[in-house]
């Protein structure tokens, strides 16, 4: 499996940004995709996550600070998961990764204990 993030820049707080995850050898309708974010000095955190099957989303989840603000959506048949960021903040800053979680479920979740692979991540700055 591999994971690929794509997508992020340097963006003015209230502005947005669209990540973009694209999984090779990996099946959208097989697991779940988990969205992370790790600022400098602080731990690797939840932001989001979506798993599917027949081709529709089934579940999703967003971190507190991120509901209302936050999207996902995929498009199975590219194989590809993106992250919606609108409204950003500075705290919002960070690398974000997407993972996979290689398992059916029809939940998913935050914890980053759940997931199997990893991408490399994107940067995301939020200058206020």
């Amino acid at each position: 499996v591999q994971l690929v993030e794509s997508g992020g820049g340097l963006v003015q707080a209230g502005g947005s940004l669209t990540l973009t995850c694209e999984a090779s050898e990996f099946d959208l309708e097989d697991g779940a995709i988990g969205w992370f974010r790790q600022a400098p000095g602080k731990e690797r955190e939840g932001v989001a996550c979506m798993s599917g099957a027949d081709t529709r989303i089934l579940d999703r989840k967003f971190e507190d600070s991120g509901k209302g603000r936050f999207s996902v959506s995929a498009d199975f048949a590219k194989g590809t998961a993106s992250l919606h960021l609108s409204n950003l903040k500075s705290a919002d800053t960070g690398v974000y990764y997407c993972a996979s979680e290689n398992r059916r479920s029809d939940n998913c979740g935050l914890d980053r204990t759940r997931y199997d692979y990893w991408g490399k991540g994107t940067q995301v700055t939020v200058s206020s």
